[in-house]
């Protein structure tokens, strides 16, 4: 067994120093009031090292009920020094410890506003309230509140409180080390467990704290498993061991995190090489194990796609997989309602059949449905309408999906100001959501595509540290990762990398199929700033005046055609468009 040390725990309490301050004030808020007494004590490892005692001359005379509660005459400040003397030496006094206080609201919003009276930046100490301690720690069988000198009496201070600055500092001294001894008792150990300790963590969820100790400190995935190997929950951090560790402090507060640590019973750690693999295998291991306390990305098999099919007059249709069979796909959505809301977008202005028997060439149906007198379709099932013209109305659908929305997006949009100029708000509203729904698919579709096909992709990114972090992609799966030392030569590294990538079939081909959210996660990896493209084979493009380019200017006029229909802004204004934008293409 590998003894750990206390860096790696944190910083052990009997290596803290602090410095326990009581002040003494002449009113209760540094608005109007000032320090009167400084009272400090310094110790560490339970002995103390130094105090710092003054009085302080303030600028106002002391009330005479401050007087009688402390004993603090204005004869008796007349000859001390002003806070601009005093300020700088407990600064001094106080560097690089860690600040404690009864009450510690109140002395430091005193100190602070004494540093910025005599231009000093306030340090920024960690700073430890015996009260918030006292109260999750000490019950009232115990003392009849939770006031210094209650608290005196309990520990049995050396020195009784009374309203002086150094006194009431060095029975809080005492007071601390009572404490310190009972959250000892409890698992406490170092300063990031006492400063994040609460009583709203159970003795039984503290003490399950060891199953974050074999943790690494390097990034990776986590998995919280059951007694029975089962997992929980997975997750992933940039260092394992810190972050699985806030699982059984106060930092967690989210409910259900605490029922999963109470049913924990191990922790799987997963080390990789780099931010982006730990990604990827978090996301392919939810997937996998669909485990009950995460709550996004369990369920890609439900996202829905809508396809545009590949026959003699094609037709809409929603489905649950992508397959390589000519026809044209757009999404993945979250649930089949948005699908069919853009699916309703594009039958607004694209007058596609909407009915679902498959058609030959030669129509044999009687009589048409209610759309060809609406002139909503051309009515191929009854012979009304070619092979041919039906083509190009299958075009422009395909072109939504795959390439330039101008001319589609346009009319929706037409039709969209004008119900807002008719006053037909809930229309107006019902049409932008779909409209959005469909562009937001077509959008997703066009800039994945690209990636999804490409055989392989070979990126780099140079690290903070030195080195590269080098990913290869195949058909939009991360099918490899690595990291280079600092000065080496990176391309050994890429060859050796290309030759030990998974093999990822094409898109449709039966292989395990490539998570949509995998793919956008490496896509997003890639446009970061200082990611290299080393190697492509296939293309990477998107259409210039695709969905892409149109849910840029729609997204932000969205918000105000809210405003619109919901009244929030007169109908007499108009809508915004920038000058060209759907017309001539955004690049």
């Amino acid at each position: 067994m590998v003894q750990e040390t206390f860096d790696d725990l944190g910083t052990a309490l009997s290596d803290v120093t602090f410095v326990v301050v009581d002040l003494e004030t002449t009113g209760g808020s540094p608005a109007g009031s000032q320090i009167t007494e400084f009272g400090a004590v310094k110790v560490r490892g339970g002995a103390v090292i130094g105090e710092f005692q003054t009085l302080v001359r303030p600028s106002t005379p002391i009330p005479p009920f401050i007087t009688v509660l402390t004993g603090i005459t204005n004869a008796m400040v007349a000859d001390a020094p002003s806070i601009r003397t005093v300020m700088p030496q407990f600064l001094e006094f106080a560097a690089g410890s860690v600040l404690v206080a009864h009450n510690a609201g109140f002395d430091v919003s005193f100190l602070k506003a004494a540093a910025a009276e005599t231009g000093h930046v306030w340090p920024g100490f960690a700073v430890i309230d015996t009260v918030r301690l006292a109260r999750q720690l000490v019950h009232r069988d115990e003392a009849p509140n939770h006031k210094l000198s209650s608290l005196a009496r309990l520990f049995s201070a050396t020195t009784t409180p009374d309203h002086r600055a150094l006194h009431d500092a060095r029975a809080t001294v005492d007071v601390l080390h009572g404490l310190i001894e009972r959250v000892g008792n409890l698992g406490v150990h170092t300063l990031e467990e006492l400063q994040s300790y609460s009583s709203r963590v159970s003795t039984a969820q503290r003490r399950k704290r060891f199953l974050a100790d074999a943790m690494p400190s390097a990034p990776g995935v986590y998995v919280f498993r059951d007694g029975s190997g089962e997992p929980l929950y997975v997750g992933t951090a940039t260092d394992l061991r810190r972050r699985t560790r806030t699982y059984f402090t106060a930092s967690e507060t989210r409910r259900r995190m605490t029922e999963m640590v109470g049913l924990a019973e191990s922790i799987t750690p997963i080390v990789c090489a780099t931010p982006l693999e730990a990604s990827v295998r978090e996301l392919r291991l939810i997937a996998a194990h669909k485990p009950r306390y995460n709550r996004r990305s369990r369920f890609p098999e439900k996202s829905v796609w809508v396809k545009l099919t590949d026959e003699p007059f094609p037709r809409l249709s929603i489905v649950r997989s992508v397959k390589d069979d000519g026809a044209h796909y757009a999404g993945p959505f979250g649930s089949r309602r948005t699908a069919e809301a853009a699916v309703i977008a594009l039958y607004e202005v694209v007058p596609l059949r909407q009915c679902t028997p498959r058609l030959s060439l030669s129509a044999t149906k009687k009589s048409a449905c209610a759309l060809l007198e609406m002139n909503r379709c051309g009515g191929p099932c009854v012979g009304a309408q070619s092979a041919a013209d039906y083509a190009h109305v299958a075009e422009q659908a395909a072109e939504v999906l795959t390439g330039s929305s101008r001319s589609v997006m346009a009319a929706l949009r037409e039709r969209l100001d004008a119900l807002a100029a008719q006053e037909r708000f809930e229309e107006a509203a019902t049409l932008r959501d779909r409209m959005m729904a469909l562009v937001r698919a077509a959008a997703r579709v066009q800039r994945l595509r690209p990636l999804s096909e490409a055989p392989e992709l070979v990126a780099a990114r140079r690290r903070d540290s030195g080195g590269w972090e080098i990913v290869t992609v195949r058909h939009g799966r991360l099918a490899g990762t690595t990291v280079t030392p600092p000065g080496a030569d990176p391309l050994p590294y890429i060859d050796a990398l290309r030759e030990t990538a998974e093999v990822v079939p094409p898109p449709g081909s039966g292989g395990n199929p490539v998570l949509t959210e995998e793919t956008e996660l490496i896509l997003r990896w890639l446009e970061t700033p200082g990611v290299r493209l080393v190697d492509l084979q296939g293309r990477w493009t998107c259409p210039v005046d695709g969905a892409g380019a149109s849910r840029a200017v729609l997204e932000p006029a969205a918000a105000r055609w809210h405003e619109v229909s919901t009244g929030e802004v007169s109908v007499a204004t108009p809508l915004e468009r920038p000058a060209g934008a759907l017309h001539e293409g955004v690049a």
